[in-house]
C-alpha cells in the first residue's frame, strides 16, 4: 500500500513537471549563468560568493516547483491569505528596524548565524499580489480616485518603514511596482498627472528635510561624478571605467582589472553588470539583456493567455519589478541614475533577492499550469 501511494506521488510530480513553462526556466537559468559565471571568474582563490550563490539557486529551484504546485486561484478567490502575507511582511520590515543588522549603512537585514535576511525582497511579492487582488477586484472603477489612494496607503506603509533603513532603492521599486500595476490596470491619465506632479513636490520635501548627507552627495555625484572622484563620485567613475575597458569582446574571464583589483566596488552585488561588461564587453550585457528581453516576452504571453485579471496583473506585476530593477541597476552602472543599492535580478549576488524571485516564479508557473 504504501509502495502504491509512493509511485502515485513519484508519477503525480513527473506529470506536473511536465506541465512547467521549461522556456521559462532555460531563460531564468540563463540569465543566472552570468552572474555564476562572474561571481566565479572575480572570486579569485576564494570563490565563497559563488558557492553560496550555488546553494541559493539549489533552494530557490526547489521552492519555485513547491509554489507551482500551489494553486494560484487560492490567492484569487479569498481575501484573507492575500492580507496575511501583506500583513506579515509588513511585520518583518518592521522588525527589521528593531532586530537588524546594518549592512553598508543600512539597517534592512536579519541575521540568523551565517545566514542574513533581508525582508523587502519578500514585501515585493506581498505588494504584487496584494495590488493585483485590490486592482481585480475594482477594474471597473479605477475611474475613481479613491481607490488610487487606498492602494497608495497600502504601498506607503511598507515603503516608510523601507526608506527608515534607509533603503531608498527598494522604496524607488515599490513605487514602480504601484505605479506600473495601476497603469495595467487601467489608471486615468489624469490621476497620473497627478501622482506624477505630487510625486516631484514629494521628492523635493524628503530632499530638504528627510534626505541624509550621504544620500544627497549619492545625487549630486550622478550629476558630476568628476567634482568628487575620490569621494561620492567614485563608484560611478570605477564602474564607467570597466564597463568601458571591457570594449566589445571584453578582456576575457578572469581578466577583468577592474573588479579583479578591488577598484570596482560591489563587484559582486550592486555592479555586477560593470563586471560582466569589463570580461565579457559589449557583445556579453547585449545577449545578457536580450535574454532578459525574451524572460519579458515569455512571461507576458503568459499574462496574455491567464484567463481572469487577477493572473494578468500579477505577470504583469512580475515584470514590471525585474524590468524596473533592470533598469535602475543598468542605469546607475552607466551613470544615468543615481546609485541606490538595487540588485540585478537573478545575476547580483543575494540569498533573498534570489529566493523570492524564483517563489515569484513558481506563482507564475501555477498560473500557467491552472
Amino acid at each position: 500500500m504504501v509502495l502504491q501511494i509512493s509511485f502515485k506521488s513519484t508519477t503525480s510530480m513527473l506529470h506536473h513537471l511536465k506541465k512547467l513553462d521549461w522556456g521559462l526556466i532555460v531563460l531564468v537559468l540563463a540569465i543566472v549563468s552570468f552572474g555564476m559565471l562572474s561571481l566565479y571568474s572575480n572570486g579569485g582563490d576564494d570563490i565563497f560568493h559563488f558557492k553560496k550563490q550555488a546553494l541559493w539557486l539549489a533552494i530557490g529551484l526547489v521552492l519555485m516547483f513547491l509554489v507551482s504546485m500551489f494553486d494560484y486561484r487560492s490567492l484569487k478567490n479569498h481575501t484573507g491569505p492575500v492580507l496575511i502575507l501583506y500583513g506579515f511582511s509588513v511585520a518583518l520590515v518592521f522588525g527589521v528596524l528593531i532586530f537588524g543588522v546594518s549592512v553598508r549603512g543600512a539597517e534592512s537585514w536579519y541575521r540568523f548565524g551565517p545566514i542574513t535576511l533581508e525582508p523587502v525582497e519578500f514585501v515585493k511579492i506581498a505588494m504584487i499580489i496584494l495590488l493585483a487582488k485590490y486592482f481585480s477586484m475594482r477594474h471597473i472603477e479605477m475611474y475613481n480616485f479613491r481607490h488610487v489612494v487606498t492602494s497608495g496607503a497600502y504601498v506607503f506603509i511598507p515603503a516608510f518603514l523601507v526608506f527608515l533603513q534607509p533603503d531608498v532603492g527598494s522604496v524607488m521599486t515599490l513605487m514602480a511596482l504601484w505605479l506600473g500595476i495601476m497603469l495595467v490596470a487601467g489608471i486615468k491619465i489624469r490621476h497620473l498627472v497627478i501622482l506624477s506632479a505630487s510625486g516631484v513636490v514629494l521628492f523635493f520635501l524628503m530632499w530638504s528635510f528627510l534626505f541624509q548627507d550621504y544620500q544627497r552627495s549619492r545625487i549630486t555625484s550622478f550629476v558630476n561624478p568628476e567634482f568628487d572622484p575620490l569621494g561620492g563620485g567614485y563608484n560611478i567613475t570605477q564602474s564607467l571605467i570597466a564597463v568601458g575597458s571591457g570594449g566589445i569582446f571584453g578582456k576575457g574571464m578572469g581578466g577583468g582589472t577592474q573588479a579583479q583589483l578591488g577598484f570596482l566596488p560591489e563587484a559582486h552585488t550592486d555592479f555586477i553588470y560593470a563586471a560582466i561588461a569589463e570580461e565579457m564587453g559589449i557583445l556579453g550585457v547585449f545577449l545578457l539583456l536580450v535574454v532578459f528581453a525574451l524572460l519579458f516576452r515569455r512571461i507576458a504571453n503568459i499574462s496574455k493567455n491567464s484567463g481572469n485579471n487577477f493572473a494578468r496583473l500579477v505577470a504583469s506585476g512580475f515584470s514590471i519589478l525585474i524590468f524596473s530593477q533592470v533598469l535602475i541597476n543598468v542605469g546607475m552602472t552607466l551613470g544615468l541614475f543615481p546609485i541606490t543599492g538595487i540588485p540585478l535580478p537573478f545575476v547580483s549576488y543575494g540569498g533573498s533577492s534570489l529566493v523570492s524571485l524564483f517563489i515569484m516564479l513558481g506563482i507564475i508557473q501555477s498560473i500557467k499550469i491552472n
